[in-house]
């Protein structure tokens, strides 16, 4: 008999929780202390999101002269996202810059502008400290804006493609006309000017390019004003540049956390309960373009004040300690359960 395992399973969530987030801290404190350079965080945030930024610049710049191709344009800039979504991440947890609110809000201000289909992150920090707070229920704004609770069908797809759709979703299902107008006023803090925008140009782009395709097959022929040409033409840049790029990396990031957290039968106060590690080979074109969130958001939950590079390179170490702990590894029964942690552990 292991006894190992045994006394483990016996052990309360609370004290498996501690002992996990003091194996990570440790950990990552050793590895502080065994490379220097990690200890400069103001630095490395705001050197690893000018790269980033840098790249997203060079590479819509070799599109536009026609040095690579438009898809090639969106996956490098997909990828340059992923990274300014987590360092945005970390501001909001105030990792970077937290003595000097000039140069955080210089950096807050760069990963909402090149990342217009999420929201303002100074009105995201309110909700995403809730979602840390009061993890899987009613009150997580933030999950139930990624779909979290819902079954899977054509509405949650469409909600986890758009912010603003999902946004639309939560206001009806709200229990009361008062909680609908403040998520409502919410809602307009969050997502204008840019998410609103963002939202017009993908829509007008899919509408326009289908009524070109389709109307031919009707016998129908269209012929559009110039101007409206010259805009679409614009549109159509706009679209490979960032729209696109948006899209593909929030439709990824928001797919993975979806599934990744749990909702609505979770233990309050048990971190263990809170999520899941989703790392599983075919959903790697996902975590590649959300930088491996799957696999590293919920040692986040456990230890909150580690940034995000950190998180990455203890991941082996954390994942180890996480699954002798009890953590759910690639709970993919959670896709028909609508996120629910199981009925027979929690009534």
């Amino acid at each position: 008999m292991n006894t190992t395992n045994f006394n483990i399973d016996k052990q309360d969530d609370k004290i498996k929780s501690q002992k996990i987030r003091k194996a990570i801290s440790n950990h990552c404190k050793e590895m502080e202390r065994k490379y220097g350079i990690l200890k400069r965080q103001d630095a490395l945030g705001l050197g690893i999101l000018s790269f980033a930024i840098g790249v997203f610049i060079v590479s819509s710049l070799c599109y536009l002269n026609g040095y690579i191709a438009w898809w090639g344009c969106i996956i490098i800039n997909a990828l340059c996202l992923s990274i300014a979504h987590e360092i945005e991440h970390d501001l909001i947890h105030n990792l970077y810059f937290k003595k000097n609110r000039f140069m955080h809000n210089i950096m807050m201000a760069i990963v909402w502008g090149v990342r217009p289909s999420t929201a303002n992150p100074w009105v995201r920090r309110k909700i995403h400290l809730k979602h840390h707070q009061m993890p899987g229920t009613y009150e997580d704004l933030e999950e139930r804006l990624l779909s979290n609770g819902q079954h899977w069908g054509l509405l949650r797809l469409w909600m986890t493609s758009d912010f603003i759709v999902a946004t639309a979703v939560v206001i009806l299902q709200s229990k009361s006309m008062e909680e609908k107008r403040e998520l409502f006023k919410k809602a307009i803090k969050a997502f204008f000017p840019l998410s609103l925008l963002h939202s017009i140009i993908a829509y007008s782009f899919i509408i326009f390019h289908l009524i070109n395709i389709v109307s031919p097959l009707f016998g129908v022929t269209i012929t559009w004003s110039e101007m409206t040409l010259k805009v679409f033409n614009v549109i159509d840049v706009v679209m490979v540049i960032i729209t696109a790029p948006n899209i593909l990396w929030s439709f990824c990031l928001h797919f993975v956390s979806s599934n990744m957290h749990y909702y609505g039968d979770n233990e309050t106060g048990n971190t263990i309960q809170e999520t899941q590690v989703l790392n599983p080979w075919w959903l790697l074109p996902f975590n590649l373009f959300c930088f491996n969130f799957g696999s590293t958001h919920a040692i986040h939950h456990f230890v909150v004040n580690e940034p995000f590079y950190i998180r990455q390179l203890s991941a082996p170490f954390a994942h180890k300690v996480m699954r002798d702990m009890g953590v759910r590894f690639n709970d993919f029964k959670t896709f028909n359960r609508a996120n629910r942690w199981g009925e027979n552990i929690i009534k």
